[in-house]
């Protein structure tokens, strides 16, 4: 079988339509297509996410603090990552955080577990889920969420990481919206994870192993702290603080030319 595209030779299709063909066994099949349709489907996305204003009812879509803080052009897109991690609780702190940071752009992938933690009017910031991608692609020439978002980003911040999801990841896993983006993740792009979960399960061996095929991924962890946990427990397995986690984006964006530290 070959594809093959002919332009017109005359008539209507002058106007910009061309023909799509392929043959096989000598017999050729053809389709008309719209230049514009086409262009659409072909080309990649410009940067700006489609559907970032375009929400559904299940959406939970926010203003980006405009009213407190002075108007900044935001130009530097900080995607952020939360699981079923307690630690969750603490997504609207860190996105307001984020948001502080001149010249940042920020929306959140969530997974379904951690909707648990976190009230979404509390996020200043559009919120993604899984039904978003299912709902945004209908037809072949629809946007497929998990690369635009991958496309958008600039830095993806995943805080917290869970243990389940980090299975996930290390093993190339991707089940849900999050874990697509991360699989599909532009690795020339920095990606910062933050571990969090219960002191046995940091202390599982395999939780090792899998940290280190994050690392050798090229992906930048933001280690565990030890404190006594919600669950009563005290050791290591605590997110970091938001404090040095802000801080570390920070670092990372001035390597790479998206911040410029006052």
């Amino acid at each position: 079988m070959r594809l093959m595209r002919v332009r017109s030779l005359g008539g209507p299709l002058e106007a910009g339509f061309s023909w799509w063909g392929r043959t096989e066994g000598g017999r050729a099949s053809f389709t008309i297509f719209d230049p514009k349709s086409w262009q659409s489907f072909m080309e990649p996305s410009s940067g700006k996410l489609p559907g970032l204003k375009a929400t559904r009812p299940h959406m939970e879509p926010k203003a980006t603090c405009s009213a407190a803080a002075p108007l900044v052009e935001r130009q530097f897109h900080v995607l952020v990552g939360v699981t079923g991690s307690v630690a969750a609780l603490k997504l609207p702190l860190l996105v307001s955080s984020l948001l502080d940071i001149p010249g940042l752009e920020v929306a959140v992938v969530t997974t379904e577990r951690a909707k648990h933690f976190y009230s979404p009017q509390d996020v200043p910031v559009t919120l993604y889920s899984d039904a978003d991608e299912w709902e945004m692609w209908k037809c072949r020439s629809d946007p497929v969420l998990h690369i635009d978002l991958r496309r958008w980003a600039d830095l993806m911040l995943v805080a917290p990481l869970d243990a389940n999801t980090l299975g996930k990841v290390a093993s190339g896993i991707c089940d849900n919206l999050l874990t697509c983006v991360i699989r599909a993740w532009d690795r020339s792009k920095p990606l910062l994870f933050c571990p969090a979960m219960n002191t046995a399960m940091w202390e599982h061996p395999i939780t090792e192993q899998q940290v280190g095929q994050l690392k050798a991924f090229g992906y930048v962890e933001i280690p565990c702290v030890a404190k006594k946990l919600v669950c009563g427990d005290q050791g290591l397995g605590a997110m970091a603080e938001v404090g040095t986690i802000v801080d570390k984006v920070k670092e990372v964006l001035s390597q790479h030319g998206g911040f410029q530290q006052n």
